[in-house]
């Protein structure tokens, strides 16, 4: 039996994201939008691929270093499952698992 159900009783599996490929992500943040949780942010890239750090917002060009943006998940614990920023990824690089496949 399924654990996980939603109003009307009906089986639903949750599909948890978990990582999100640096190399596909183009940072476009259409996933960040629509996630109410707050389970990924954008990040900062440097011409060799390096990760610079969270982008706050301003105008933070990591002292001329900034080359791109990805998005990065840093917080995987706050994932509901609702599946909502796969939806909307143009460029399918997310990963996601079944709850009744993630560690405890």
């Amino acid at each position: 039996m399924n654990a996980f159900v939603t109003r009307d009783g009906s089986g639903w599996m949750p599909q948890y994201l978990t990582a999100i490929d640096g190399t596909t992500c183009i940072g476009c943040g259409r996933c960040f939008k629509v996630c109410s949780r707050e389970v990924m942010h954008l990040y900062g890239v440097d011409d060799a691929g390096e990760i610079l750090g969270a982008c706050d917002g301003e105008d933070d060009d990591f002292d001329g270093e900034l080359n791109s943006m990805i998005m990065v998940v840093d917080h995987a614990g706050r994932c509901i499952g609702c599946g909502a920023c796969a939806r909307v990824c143009p460029k399918n690089c997310q990963t996601h698992v079944a709850a009744d496949q993630v560690a405890p």
